[in-house]
């Protein structure tokens, strides 16, 4: 890239930034659990997999 693209490119993710209402920029979804943000899918195929196993033990 160029130095004006980035120029370019900087200012209108500025004037985006600006031109939308504070409330809305504050506003935040609501956030991953630390063990999925951090592991992925590993931590919930392993609490499937133990209830898997227990309910087949109850079964029995």
């Amino acid at each position: 890239m160029k130095t004006n693209d980035i120029v370019k490119y900087m200012t209108e993710e500025f004037v985006r930034y600006i031109d939308t209402p504070k409330a809305e920029r504050k506003k935040k979804g609501p956030r991953e659990q630390w063990s999925s943000r951090y592991f992925g899918m590993i931590p919930m195929a392993l609490r499937l997999s133990i209830a898997n196993k227990r309910a087949k033990k109850k079964r029995v």
